[in-house]
Formats: C-alpha cells, sequence, structure tokens
C-alpha cells in the first residue's frame, strides 16, 4: 500500500520519489571513458532495453495505483538518462513519467540534452550532471536550461 501512495504521489508531482526511483549509473560508464561511450553518437540507441521489457514495467507500475488504462498518459523513462550512462535496465533507474507539460518527459528531455551536450564539452562532470539529475531534474531544469 505503502508503495502505491509514493508511486501516486510521484506521478502528481513530475519527480519521482528517491524511495522507489533513486536513479542508478551504468557502472561501465565513467568520465574516463565519456569519449568512447555516452559522447559517441547512437550510444543511447545501442544500450537502450526492449520496448517489451520498458512497456511491461510501464504496465505494473501503472497498474499498481490503478492507472493501467493511462499508459500512453506516461513515458517509462531513466531517471539517469542513458546519454548520461544511466542504467539501462535497473528499476531504480526506471519510472513513469507523465508526458504533460510543464514537467513532463519533454521538459525533461530537453535537460538531458543539454547536460549532455555539456559533459560531451567537458564543461560539467558526468557525476554532477548525474547528481543534479537524480536529486531533482526541475531544479536542474531551472539551473542548466533557464540560465
Amino acid at each position: 500500500m505503502m508503495y502505491v501512495l509514493l508511486l501516486g504521489a510521484e506521478l502528481a508531482s513530475g519527480l519521482p520519489d528517491a524511495a522507489l526511483t533513486p536513479g542508478a549509473g551504468d557502472p561501465r560508464v565513467m568520465q574516463a571513458n565519456i569519449d568512447a561511450t555516452i559522447c559517441v553518437k547512437g550510444y543511447a540507441k545501442s544500450v537502450r532495453p526492449p520496448a517489451r521489457f520498458t512497456s511491461a514495467l510501464k504496465h505494473r507500475q501503472l497498474a499498481r495505483v490503478g492507472l493501467a488504462d493511462q499508459m500512453r498518459a506516461f513515458e517509462e523513462d531513466h531517471l539517469i538518462p542513458l546519454e548520461l550512462g544511466g542504467a539501462p535496465a535497473d528499476q531504480r533507474n526506471l519510472w513513469p513519467e507523465k508526458r504533460q507539460p510543464p514537467w513532463g518527459a519533454g521538459t525533461k528531455d530537453r535537460l538531458e540534452n543539454r547536460l549532455h551536450r555539456l559533459v560531451c564539452a567537458h564543461a560539467l562532470s558526468l557525476r554532477d550532471a548525474q547528481r543534479a539529475i537524480a536529486r531533482d531534474w526541475i531544479a536542474a531544469y531551472r539551473r542548466y536550461y533557464e540560465r
């Protein structure tokens, strides 16, 4: 029951609950190898889990809070995005993110792209980017995108 309450609150706020979705990095990606991993075109696509995995996970998560019929209103998202070295299939890094603005999937995607550019330009460390987006992606958006 506690899971249902927490997941319901996170879906309403636009932020995942840190107890359920703290974020998880891929241990294969580190600052020393970003130019050979996340900064290579096509990297995220090469590690993205199959849609059948993420769709099934999203369905289970939404069903727990009585929203199984709202699949299209949500996107199963990586809190720490793949292009910032997020763990591809770790459930601690995946949650059903609402699509609806202002704090929906499209807004977070813009932040992810901005942070990816900064990390690959060596203007922001991978660790700082991962930490900022995992702690509070809305605050990170305000800091890195609305400057």
